[in-house]
């Protein structure tokens, strides 16, 4: 399906793709875009961060723009993947933003986490500027962003997603279509409560373990293969064990995106009480120096107890 102005492009042609971005998510994104042969131009706000990405990926030959304006210029796609509600609306709505350099036709897809309100906001926007608009968080962390595994919640019209789709499919194994503009954005609120959710209970399961002075190697053979098992389970339990962790996504952003899902429940007229008690437990992380530790660093604010 395709939107009316779409561009008229061959789906699977090479495309004029510009990225906006290249944290730890962003860069990697940028990378398979790049190596699925589109001609990739980039973009950061701090251009030592671009310079670093050059050298880290030495093989691709990629534009470096001096401004969001600039790297929408020409561009059949953009993508950013930035910070928080005010970097995105500076970086696509500023005076030097996404917007005021995008052609009539392009598609824009946003892989930031942010709110719902934002999301809505650009889609009018875009839309007066006939570009197509998807919102687009993703989950599947840093590993699932460097292995090209990653899964999408797209808001925004069908056609729009169905446009954006060769693109994503470069870093995704997954890409769902989950509703009309800012459905992305609520969604990615309903796996961040839930991952919380499942990252708290394992940390207690865990020093409980401890305290028994059970084999934690036996005790996750046992249990990993019914009702309690997950992904976090199954990738955090061993290393939360040996106090690891270095895994990307980190408790300062989780912080971040509970406050946005906290935001979002009050003006639903939601009741989250377990989110706002964990985003708790996650701020008291914060205060032991685990800003920057990814998000199984909550079972740090659980002391081990003291063997006798």
């Amino acid at each position: 399906m395709r939107a009316a102005g779409f561009k008229d492009w061959g789906m699977n042609q090479p495309k004029n793709v510009s990225f906006l971005g290249l944290g730890v998510m962003g860069g990697a994104m940028a990378r398979h875009i790049a190596k699925a042969g589109h001609h990739l131009t980039i973009y950061n706000r701090s251009p030592e961060r671009a310079r670093r990405w050059q050298l880290a990926n030495p093989g691709l030959a990629v534009r470096v723009a001096e401004s969001p304006a600039q790297a929408a210029e020409g561009a059949d796609v953009v993508l950013t993947c930035v910070g928080n509600d005010d970097d995105l609306a500076d970086v696509v709505l500023g005076p030097t933003g996404v917007f005021a350099g995008i052609g009539r036709g392009a598609v824009f897809i946003d892989h930031t986490t942010v709110s719902a309100r934002i999301a809505r906001q650009i889609q009018v926007e875009a839309r007066d500027l006939e570009v197509h608009c998807v919102d687009a968080p993703v989950t599947g962390g840093q590993a699932g962003a460097e292995n090209g595994t990653l899964s999408i919640m797209c808001g925004g019209r069908e056609a729009a997603v169905e446009a954006a789709r060769p693109i994503m499919s470069a870093y995704a194994k997954r890409i769902v279509h989950v509703g009309k503009a800012g459905a992305g954005q609520t969604t990615k609120m309903v796996n961040q409560i839930a991952f919380s959710g499942i990252i708290a209970t394992l940390s207690e399961a865990l020093r409980f373990a401890e305290a028994a002075h059970l084999d934690l190697d036996k005790v996750y053979e046992a249990i990993s293969g019914g009702a309690s098992q997950s992904w976090q389970m199954d990738n955090r339990w061993h290393t939360m064990a040996k106090d690891q962790f270095d895994f990307g996504f980190a408790v300062d952003w989780m912080r971040k995106d509970l406050g946005v899902a906290l935001d979002e429940g009050r003006s639903l007229g939601v009741s989250l009480p377990v989110t706002a008690l964990i985003d708790q437990f996650y701020a008291e992380v914060q205060t032991l120096g685990g800003g920057r530790q990814d998000t199984s660093a909550l079972v740090r604010r659980l002391p081990r107890k003291k063997q006798a």
